[in-house]
């Protein structure tokens, strides 16, 4: 507050030219005043999120390169990245961790980078456009199906689900006429981003989230329409609860397969 005192003082005193130009320096102050305090809090809640991931929930995490300032380029050393700020670069995804001193000295080091975490271990995902996200998850709300969270990114929507094998996976896909190219799977060896975080697209938020209670079942129904749609183990801990990937699987072909997947990888 001092500092905003002095600044105040400042403009009242050199300001010459009428309330007119006072106002608007005023003005001037207050907005920065905002954007300093808006900057520190995006910044507690992205080591509030990383820190989160790997004292509660056991997910391995990494910082991710991050956009490049107002041009919104990757902090990668590439100027034509495909997905400005939104994949790991230094450290690389085989440094995520759960060590939680390791994770805040890396946010302490880089308080705006977006919090990416790996999958394959204690959590998975599957993704699709954001439109057939949209759709799928109105859908599943429908018949009351419990979905886990779900990540909305500026182009996808994405499904953290419980961990499966590749051999699991195949066995599912096998099973469906076609499976379109737009949906895809984040296992082993892959990463996903999460909430509050952004990239050179935009800002990450949350469908659903991690404490989103579990619909009340309609009779009759689920089985109907997912048949052996057993869930997860109930005792997961105190990570947020996971659906099985086959549980999904179905109406999320259905829902991407009118979603072509562009000229470029987007996220």
């Amino acid at each position: 507050m001092r500092g905003v005192r002095r600044s105040v003082r400042k403009t009242v005193v050199g300001t010459v030219g009428g309330s007119t130009a006072l106002t608007s320096a005023f003005s001037a102050v207050l907005s920065s005043v905002h954007e300093r305090g808006a900057r520190r809090r995006g910044r507690a809640q992205l080591l509030s999120a990383a820190t989160t991931c790997v004292e509660e929930w056991r997910w391995p995490v990494v910082p991710a390169a991050g956009a490049r300032g107002a041009d919104s380029g990757c902090g990668c050393p590439r100027p034509d990245c495909p997905t400005p700020g939104a994949h790991p670069f230094d450290p690389p995804l085989l440094a995520a961790t759960t060590d939680a001193r390791m994770v805040r000295w890396w946010w302490q080091q880089r308080p705006d980078a977006p919090v990416v975490v790996a999958t394959g271990g204690p959590v998975s995902a599957v993704s699709l456009p954001i439109g057939a996200g949209r759709l799928a998850l109105g859908y599943f709300d429908a018949l009351r199906v419990r979905v886990g969270p779900v990540i909305a990114t500026p182009t996808r929507c994405v499904l953290l689900v419980a961990p499966y094998t590749m051999q699991e996976l195949a066995e599912l896909l096998v099973a469906q006429e076609w499976v379109p190219t737009s949906l895809r799977f984040h296992g082993t060896g892959g990463f996903v981003l999460l909430p509050p975080s952004r990239t050179g697209a935009g800002a990450l938020q949350w469908l659903r989230g991690p404490d989103s209670p579990e619909p009340e079942p309609v009779a009759g129904v689920m089985s109907t329409a997912f048949p052996g749609t057993g869930v997860a183990p109930a005792d997961h801990g105190g990570a947020p609860w996971l659906p099985k990937v086959g549980t999904l699987l179905e109406a999320l072909v259905a829902a991407s397969a009118a979603a072509p997947d562009g000229a470029r990888l987007a996220y």
